[in-house]
């Protein structure tokens, strides 16, 4: 399937789309409904923030169906945090996240960035491993107070 995907900027009217698209990846690894909506605005694309110079946004799009995205924002020069990396639950194991991670590396290395920051969900900790990242500690949830979630770090080789 990763084969047929294109990958494109997203545009400020799909944030609807994409945050609906997160929150039904989130579940997919079996979060109550209270903890998503405890995440809900933290999950929420943020239109106005689209195409913005320290905001990426891309989707992942087979034929015409968005399937994934991520989002990053820039923290200081050189470095940027991966805000959303979400996929389709049907494509969860696809090969979709691994191109979008790829997708963003390839970005931030044209852009000269030295490191991508991470807080990951528990269930991706596997996946941001194989992406490259390592854990550098923890960080407390913005969702679920007293909630840990890993940080990872993965840096960037400049083109």
């Amino acid at each position: 399937m990763s084969e047929s995907l294109r990958i494109r900027e997203a545009f400020p009217q799909e944030a609807n789309l994409l945050s609906r698209l997160a929150l039904r990846s989130k579940a997919h690894w079996g979060y109550s409904e209270e903890f998503l909506d405890a995440c809900r605005s933290e999950l929420t694309v943020d239109a106005s923030r689209l195409g913005t110079d320290d905001y990426l946004c891309f989707a992942a799009l087979h034929g015409d169906l968005i399937v994934g995205f991520y989002a990053i924002q820039s923290m200081s020069t050189g470095s940027f945090e991966l805000e959303a990396l979400f996929v389709e639950p049907e494509h969860i194991g696809d090969g979709v996240g691994r191109l979008l991670i790829q997708h963003a590396i390839r970005r931030l290395s044209e852009r000269g960035a030295e490191r991508l920051v991470i807080q990951g969900d528990p269930n991706a900790t596997d996946f941001y491993v194989a992406a490259g990242a390592r854990q550098v500690g923890t960080r407390e949830s913005g969702s679920i107070p007293g909630r840990e979630l890993p940080l990872f770090e993965i840096e960037i080789v400049n083109s």
